[in-house]
């Protein structure tokens, strides 16, 4: 099926370029998100007549792009989600979610230009690509975690591994920390015993 496409599409071809698809990508893609019109005399005629608007237009377009482009690229945003001590996530981050925390942050973006070649399902940070224009991209970066705390200790550089390593460090050192003073307070309670029987002797000397 020919098309002629309204824009630049990846790895397809520029504005204005009448290529050769396969009839499911039409349809399903290219046609309903104006991307591209089929290459009938009618609407090459219409294209063409249209063509410096079009141009225009997508300059345009490509120059606001390119002014978020600079204040997005290489962000960081924090998503916070359930997980277990592994690291996998009860669930997983999807493109709306990306989207979702970059808009609160001031970024308006939609879901479709986040580019996940398959969800997020573990902790950590995960870089990904957002198509904000046919020819502009940028890549931001999610900080998956299960608390603010554990996100800010991720962005120093410390892996989930490590963190958990950290905290089964930490909590066999308390273990160890509360049998010393068990034993200590064991010492002390047979000194008073040793103490206590001293008298009683004593007094039986003096019978």
């Amino acid at each position: 099926m020919q098309v002629i496409l309204l824009e630049r599409v990846a790895k397809l071809g520029q504005m204005g370029d009448v290529v050769d698809v396969k009839p499911g990508y039409a349809r399903n893609f290219l046609l309903p998100q104006g991307k591209a019109l089929t290459a009938s005399s009618a609407n090459v005629a219409s294209f063409e007549a249209q063509k410096a608007q079009l141009e225009a237009r997508n300059l345009e377009t490509k120059k606001e792009a390119e002014a978020l482009a600079e204040k997005l690229d290489g962000q960081q945003f924090i998503v916070i989600r359930s997980a277990s001590d592994a690291g996998a996530l009860y669930g997983s981050v999807t493109p709306r979610d990306a989207a979702d925390v970059a808009t609160e942050a001031g970024f308006s973006l939609d879901k479709k230009q986040v580019v996940l070649i398959a969800p997020i399902k573990d902790l950590g940070l995960h870089d990904v690509a957002v198509k904000l224009h046919p020819e502009v991209e940028v890549t931001i970066q999610l900080n998956v975690a299960r608390s603010d705390e554990e996100a800010e200790l991720q962005a120093s550089g410390k892996s989930i591994q490590e963190l958990a390593a950290e905290a089964e460090a930490e909590a066999e050192f308390e273990i160890a920390e509360l049998f010393d003073d068990i034993g200590s307070a064991a010492s002390e309670d047979d000194d008073l015993v040793v103490g206590d029987e001293a008298p009683a002797e004593e007094a039986a000397d003096e019978e």
